[in-house]
C-alpha cells in the first residue's frame, strides 16, 4: 500500500504545497461519493478505498504528483467534492486520490464574450456568485451546485438546471477550452482548445488531469419560480410542452407526479397534492406563463425570485428529487432517460400497466441538439437487478434512450457506446492507464479504437 511504503510516502511529503492525508477516516471519507443511490453500485463500491489522499495547492504540486504516480505506476483518481451519484471519483484500484479543492481561483473573465477561466476546484456556488457580481451567471447547474466543484461537474456531470436552454455539457459551445496535465516521466501542462477538449469532457477524469477550464456563461437573469397545478400527468406534459414553445426565456421546466409531491418537504406540498409543473423564467416570461395557465384554468403559485427564496425549486429538481425521496426511504432508486419524442405517455402507460405506481414520474425539459425534448428521472422502489433490467428493456423498446446510473463506466452511463476519441486521448495523455482505472470501458479494448 502507498501509505505504508516509506519511500513513496516520503516523496509525496517532500512536495511543496501538497497536503498528504493518511488517516483511515479521511481515506474512507474521500474515497466515496453518493453511489449509494444505486443498490448495485453500493454493493460493488462499498469496500473501495484510496491508500493515500493528496491535496495540491498549486499546479506545480499536481505536476509532481503525476510524476511520482508515473514512476511507481500508482493508480490516480481525481476528485472534487464527491457529489456525483455514479462512483465517478471512487478509486477501484486503491492508489492515490487527488482532491482539487485548493485549486479554486477564478483566473479571468472575458468582458466581451463572458468566457470565464477558472480552476477546477472552485465551488460552483461561489463561482456563480462571483459571476453575478459581474453581471453574468453559469449556464448549467447540477442540483448540487452549491457544493459541487466546476471540475467535478465537467468530468462527471452531464446537465441540469439550464439544460432546457443550453442542452448538455458536451454540446458545442459550453466548454471553450481547458488546461490539462499529462501522466508521464515528465508530465506536461497543456492548453487545449474547444475541439481538443471534447474527449476530456465527461470522461470521469480517466484521460487527463484538468486543472482549469474555460466555459461559456450567460448574462445574469433574475429567475422567478412558479408552480403550476395539473390534474394528471398527461396534462402536465402538455402544459410543459406549451411553455417550452413560448417566446420566453426559461431556466427550468420540471414535472413531479403527485405521488412524488406528497413526499416532498412540507413547504412545497402545502400548496396542494397534485401533479405539478415547476417553471423558472424571467419576470416577463412569468407573465406569459400565467396567461397560458389562465387560458387552461390552471392554478398557479408564484414563489418569487429563486435566489432570494429560503425554500426554492432548485432543491427539488434533477437529482435532488431522488435525494428528497431517499431522505425518507432509502429503498427508492432511479433511472435516467431521454423520452421518445411525442410518445412520452405511451411509454409511461406501458410501464404503469406493468409496474403500477411502483414507478413514479419525474420529468425534466431539456434541449437536445437545439430541439426541445423531455428527459425523465423516474424513481422506483428497488427489488432486484433482474427487475431493473426488465424496466430498462421495456423503456428501450418504447424508444427511450437510457443513461444508466447503475453502472461504473463512462460508456455505460452515457449512450452505451465507446467514444474512440476518449480512448485515443487516454493513450496520448495517460499511456500507462493510471488515471481512474476501470472507468473507461474502451481502454480495455484500446487496440480497436486507437489508430
Amino acid at each position: 500500500m502507498v501509505n505504508t511504503n516509506p519511500e513513496i510516502l516520503e516523496k509525496f511529503k517532500n512536495i511543496d504545497s501538497l497536503e498528504v492525508l493518511i488517516n483511515p477516516n479521511d481515506l474512507k471519507r474521500l474515497s466515496k461519493d453518493f453511489y449509494s443511490y444505486s443498490p448495485i453500485l453500493k454493493s460493488k463500491l462499498e469496500g473501495c478505498m484510496a491508500d493515500l489522499v493528496v491535496r495540491p495547492k498549486n499546479v506545480q504540486a499536481v505536476l509532481e504528483v503525476a510524476k511520482i504516480c508515473w514512476e511507481y505506476s500508482l493508480p490516480l483518481t481525481i476528485r472534487g467534492s464527491g457529489t456525483g451519484n455514479y462512483g465517478q471519483s471512487v478509486p477501484l484500484s486503491g492508489g492515490v486520490v487527488m482532491q482539487m479543492n485548493y485549486l479554486n481561483k477564478v483566473e479571468s473573465i472575458c468582458k466581451d464574450t463572458g468566457f470565464v477561466k477558472v480552476q477546477t476546484g472552485c465551488l460552483m456556488g461561489q463561482l456563480n456568485s462571483d459571476l453575478q457580481h459581474k453581471g453574468r451567471e453559469l449556464r448549467l447547474l447540477p442540483s448540487t451546485w452549491k457544493t459541487a466543484t466546476i471540475g467535478g461537474f465537467l468530468a462527471g456531470g452531464s446537465g441540469g438546471i439550464g439544460s432546457i436552454k443550453w442542452g448538455f455539457l458536451r454540446d458545442p459551445g459550453n466548454l471553450i477550452g481547458l488546461d490539462l496535465i499529462t501522466i508521464g516521466e515528465n508530465p506536461q501542462l497543456l492548453e487545449l482548445d474547444a475541439q481538443q477538449s471534447e474527449p476530456i469532457n465527461h470522461a470521469y477524469g480517466t484521460n487527463g488531469i484538468i486543472t482549469s477550464v474555460i466555459i461559456a456563461t450567460d448574462i445574469r437573469h433574475y429567475w422567478h419560480s412558479i408552480i403550476i397545478d395539473c390534474n394528471s400527468l398527461s396534462e402536465s406534459i402538455d402544459v410543459l410542452k406549451i411553455c417550452m414553445g413560448t417566446a420566453v426565456e426559461l431556466k427550468l421546466g420540471t414535472i413531479l407526479e403527485k405521488d412524488i409531491v406528497q413526499q416532498m418537504p412540507k413547504w412545497f406540498n402545502q400548496y396542494s397534492v397534485l401533479d405539478k409543473v415547476l417553471i423558472q423564467s424571467t419576470l416577463e416570461g412569468i407573465r406569459t406563463i400565467e396567461m397560458i395557465c389562465k387560458k387552461y384554468n390552471l392554478s398557479t403559485n408564484m414563489l418569487g425570485i429563486e435566489d432570494e427564496l429560503e425554500n426554492g425549486l432548485n432543491d427539488l429538481v434533477w437529482n435532488h428529487t431522488t435525494l428528497q425521496l431517499r431522505a425518507k426511504d432509502k429503498s427508492w432508486t432511479y433511472l435516467q432517460m431521454l423520452l421518445p419524442l411525442d410518445k412520452e405517455m405511451e411509454l409511461i402507460n406501458k410501464l404503469r400497466n406493468s409496474y403500477g405506481r411502483k414507478i413514479l414520474w419525474h420529468i425534466e425539459a431539456v434541449s437536445q441538439n437545439g430541439f426541445p425534448r423531455l428527459a425523465a428521472l423516474p424513481v422506483f422502489k428497488w427489488t432486484d437487478k433482474k427487475e431493473l433490467y426488465e424496466i430498462i428493456d421495456l423503456c428501450k423498446k418504447c424508444g427511450a434512450i437510457i443513461f444508466n446510473p447503475h453502472v461504473l463506466t463512462v460508456e455505460g452511463g452515457g449512450l452505451g457506446v465507446v467514444d474512440a476519441d476518449q480512448v485515443k486521448a487516454k493513450n496520448r495523455y495517460d499511456p500507462k492507464g493510471l488515471l481512474n482505472p476501470g472507468k473507461l470501458e474502451g481502454w480495455n479494448k484500446k487496440e480497436k479504437y486507437i489508430i
